[in-house]
């Protein structure tokens, strides 16, 4: 399938003349740069019944946090909880880059999100963001009942690096004896951090031409680690290395067919599905990678946030 007509006519966009690949700017301006594209494209705003800025305690510091609840949190029953870790390459993004992500999953799946501002790199090495993640998802199940929700109804979702971390804190809070997570969201996710992994995509599509290229992915994991060959090999940055993926939350996976990542979150949606573990699997064949973050532009975001919202509301 070829590039559908509006992802071809962003992607000209992006590749006029004249404009930086993320690995040519400066932290600071990928981070300015990534969130006036997300703005300027984003969903439109959903309402939803409140929304809370809390400060959550983590084991490196306060961890901002950013609730939301449904117009039918006033019923008594308890809803679902959702945490959403953002994406962004675990160096850029932040809860304004997906606002309207959370809102829209709080009112179209009738659960409470919690937006999680993780911290990040290169100010925060690996695995300081992961143990913010954790440390929000156990408090979450700790203080379910406050917030309305339901315990045994928590979910984690995340695109990119967020769906990275959200494969991890399924790894993570099973080592652990952790909260139980009911269903996991994974949108093109990475799950190697190892730039040596051996997928066509990377190859095939992280020349520049496709939005993420492989040298901002280079980029972005010598922002993220301390010793790259090292943490690389490590299950909480790359979770395709676990062996055994049994008794994981039952998940759906979503991917780009014009993303560097897609056949890595193919591969890990093959695996989870050998080990025994329900898994819906989507690609989106004719999109880029980041595009349910492009949805005021694309059709196939409108659609990628509308399976989320169905797969959550339907296994939570």
């Amino acid at each position: 399938m070829s590039v559908d007509a509006q992802t071809q006519a962003l992607l000209d966009q992006m590749n006029a003349e004249g404009n930086p690949h993320l690995h040519e700017l400066s932290v600071a301006d990928a981070r300015a740069g990534l969130k006036e594209m997300t703005l300027a494209m984003d969903a439109p705003e959903s309402d939803i019944s409140k929304r809370e800025e809390r400060s959550i305690p983590g084991p490196n510091g306060n961890i901002p946090v950013r609730i939301y609840w449904p117009q039918v949190a006033a019923q008594e029953k308890p809803l679902p909880i959702l945490l959403l870790y953002h994406g962004g390459g675990f160096a850029l993004g932040d809860m304004d880059t997906h606002e309207n992500i959370a809102r829209y999953y709080c009112r179209h799946a009738e659960l409470i999100v919690i937006n999680v501002d993780y911290r990040l790199s290169p100010e925060h090495k690996f695995p300081i963001g992961v143990e913010d993640c954790y440390a929000a998802l156990c408090w979450a199940a700790d203080n379910a009942g406050e917030l309305k929700g339901d315990p045994e109804r928590i979910a984690v979702t995340g695109d990119s690096a967020g769906g990275n971390l959200s494969a991890v804190m399924c790894q993570l809070t099973r080592v652990r004896g952790g909260p139980a997570i009911a269903c996991q969201v994974l949108l093109y996710p990475v799950v190697t951090m190892a730039l040596d992994a051996d997928y066509v995509s990377h190859d095939q599509f992280g020349g520049g031409e496709y939005f993420l290229s492989r040298k901002d992915m280079e980029w972005l994991s010598e922002l993220y680690f301390n010793d790259a060959e090292k943490d690389a090999n490590d299950v909480c940055s790359s979770p395709i290395l676990t062996k055994d993926l049994s008794g994981l939350p039952p998940a759906l996976i979503i991917t780009a067919g014009y993303d560097p990542l897609c056949d890595e979150g193919k591969h890990y949606a093959d695996r989870l599905r050998d080990a025994g573990v329900a898994v819906e699997y989507v690609c989106f064949e004719g999109t880029i990678h980041g595009f349910m973050s492009f949805s005021g532009a694309l059709d196939a975001g409108k659609e990628g946030l509308a399976l989320v919202s169905r797969h959550l509301q339907e296994n939570l």
